[in-house]
């Protein structure tokens, strides 16, 4: 206990960092001392390059150019916010999670690069008002006919943010206005929803998701858009079309803000996949995410340590070894208390994105779970396709080669060996039946690499689009001959459905297996001993049963490796259904998810027929 308190004080201390926004201490960006009238500021390194400051220059002046180089001055000595507890304005002080994300803001504004966030936040503190203070500093300070656009899900949320905007104008210090009047809003044409401020020539328009053709047209350098989670799809609208509408006119230019912030709302949604995108390095926005514990408010006092330590779960006690402190595990672990469950504080509370995210109890994977296959994502070595002497038939499996194409849909992480190796089916393709327009389900081919160098199954090629049934099959064809003859595992549902529908499509396995022989046959089941063995994987209830629960253990227990994020995405909005049956949320994919359980569920089997073999081997040479 001795050493848990001593060490609670360490981190206290590191907490406890002395911020003063008047003076400058502990502020955003490199500053200089300089002494005015005997009261010591730290000013940013850059206004004392640009312009000529020393002891005996007026005050007035130094602040006149301190507000356009320091957000954290302005707002301290300019913008007034209401105070939660007492109601009254006050003046605004940044706390610690409003600075770390100011920082990012900076980063980007002062090395002249358009700022572009998407913020993932907790509860309560403040960050939806730090970023439309943040837009009126440019458009007070910086920049006039310079428009900007508030969008939430809905109008009362877009008119609830420019409320805070209409407080700020209207308790504006006139001494440090641009024009040394009092700026208002006051509507732009006789609009309702667009307000111009006075002597700035700068409009401030409000918009929602709900009405999208509302917000078309208007010329806007900077969009707030929030809860942007909460954005409903309706067939008639949807997220997408909406951030498209808005930011589209926005210019990639300095000073252009485009900001999207939500909590999180579940996943499989358009903030959900846009978070991803940022998080991979992907997108043009730079992602962060506030924990509850960097909120000063959701701390608590510790009387008794070794009781409060008795007391902690093991989750409690990780977030310790994380390196929180016991005031804010001691709230955590009341605040806990007020909920039925740890899933529900967690999706009101999260500790990081994985958990913010994880509010639904319907998804079949644990994102934690998922996440820690991230590290193995990356692009694939070599993109392209793959070809033979023709198309189809027999020529399609001679001279295969691979040729190199941008626009290709063969993804290949590792190449299969030149010298084949001796093995029994150390690759499995497995292929999942899409649809041929572009608006179809994607057909997918896989290829597992069962006994890879890093110790676990690896997918080591993928190949993705749409095409005719038939080609698909010489496809995959082509793509098992390359990998040393795999054994070729195809999911034929769609196929011997639309067999029975008089298409014949089944009938292209039939003349792939006479040219290609490593295939996938099923036995007949025991409920039909009579039926003849068919090629390709059938999934019905059982058999899907089988390869999701067994998909379960490997995720759970890290058992394979995936390259492709676009797998895990797939993974993440997996759910079961009421009915209990899978399939992904409405308007996601499964496609990929499929090849990956079906493959490793053929893996395990391969991996006990080589157990028997070698069991076999050794029992014949004791013989």
């Amino acid at each position: 206990m001795k050493d848990i308190i001593e060490e609670n004080e360490r981190r206290n201390a590191a907490l406890s960092t002395n911020y003063d926004p008047i003076s400058g201490i502990g502020c955003y960006g490199e500053r200089e001392l300089r002494t005015f009238k005997g009261k010591p500021l730290y000013l940013p390194t850059k206004m004392l390059r640009e312009h000529r400051i020393n002891s005996n220059t007026p005050l007035s002046k130094v602040e006149a150019l301190r507000i356009r180089y320091d957000f954290e001055f302005w707002c301290a000595r300019c913008v007034t916010i209401k105070d939660k507890v007492s109601a009254r304005s006050i003046p605004f002080t940044l706390n610690a999670p409003q600075r770390r994300v100011l920082a990012v803001l900076e980063d980007m504004r002062t090395h002249n690069q358009p700022i572009r966030l998407i913020m993932l936040k907790a509860r309560q503190w403040g960050g939806s008002t730090l970023v439309q203070i943040y837009m009126a500093w440019i458009q007070i300070v910086h920049c006039t006919h310079w428009n900007s656009l508030i969008c939430g899900h809905l109008k009362d949320t877009s008119s609830a943010i420019k409320g805070i905007y209409s407080r700020l104008l209207m308790e504006y210090p006139t001494s440090l206005s641009p024009s040394k009047k009092r700026m208002i809003f006051r509507p732009f044409e006789k609009s309702k929803n667009v307000s111009e401020i006075t002597g700035r020539n700068c409009l401030v328009a409000m918009g929602s998701a709900e009405s999208q053709e509302a917000i078309r047209g208007y010329d806007i350098a900077m969009a707030h858009l929030t809860e942007v989670a909460f954005w409903r799809a309706t067939p008639l609208r949807s997220p997408e079309n909406v951030v498209r509408a808005v930011c589209g006119s926005v210019a990639l230019l300095p000073l252009t803000v485009i900001v999207m912030e939500s909590t999180a709302n579940g996943v499989g949604n358009f903030f959900h996949t846009e978070w991803l995108r940022a998080k991979a390095g992907m997108s043009d926005k730079q992602a962060v995410f506030v924990p509850w514990y960097e909120i000063e408010i959701y701390r608590t006092p510790v009387d008794d340590v070794e009781a409060l330590w008795k007391e902690l779960d093991e989750y409690e006690l990780n977030l310790w070894n994380q390196g929180l402190t016991l005031e804010m595990i001691a709230w955590y672990h009341a605040k806990r208390k007020e909920y039925n469950s740890h899933t529900q504080m967690m999706a009101e509370y999260p500790t990081d994105d994985i958990e913010a995210f994880a509010n639904t109890g319907k998804c079949v994977f644990a994102l934690s779970d998922i996440e820690q296959f991230r590290n193995d994502c990356y692009q694939p070595a070599f993109v392209g396709e793959l070809e033979g002497n023709a198309r189809e038939g027999k020529s399609a499996l001679n001279d295969l080669r691979f040729v190199e194409s941008s626009t290709g849909k063969l993804h290949v992480w590792r190449k299969p060996p030149t010298i084949p190796v001796n093995s029994n089916n150390r690759y499995i393709v497995t292929v999942d039946v899409g649809g041929i327009s572009d608006s179809a389900d994607y057909s997918v081919i896989a290829v597992v690499d069962r006994l890879s160098p890093l110790g676990k199954p690896e997918i080591v090629a993928q190949w993705r689009g749409h095409t005719y049934h038939d080609l698909l099959a010489w496809k995959a064809a082509q793509i098992a001959r390359w990998y040393n003859n795999a054994l070729l595992v195809i999911e034929s549902n769609t196929l011997e459905t639309e067999f029975t529908e008089g298409d014949g499509s089944a009938y292209i396995l039939d003349i792939v297996s006479q040219a290609y022989s490593n295939f996938y046959w099923r036995m007949p089941s025991a409920s039909n001993p009579s039926h003849e063995r068919r090629i390709g994987f059938h999934t019905n209830r059982r058999t899907k049963e089988q390869v999701i629960y067994s998909m379960m253990r490997i995720i759970r227990d890290h058992l394979y490796i995936e390259h492709d994020s676009h797998a895990l995405d797939e993974f993440s909005v997996y759910e079961k259904q009421p009915n209990g049956s899978y399939a992904a949320m409405k308007g996601q994919h499964d496609d990929i998810l499929m090849t990956r359980c079906i493959a490793l569920y053929i893996a395990q089997e391969e991996a006990k027929k080589d157990l028997s073999r070698l069991s076999s081997s050794s029992l014949k040479k004791q013989y």
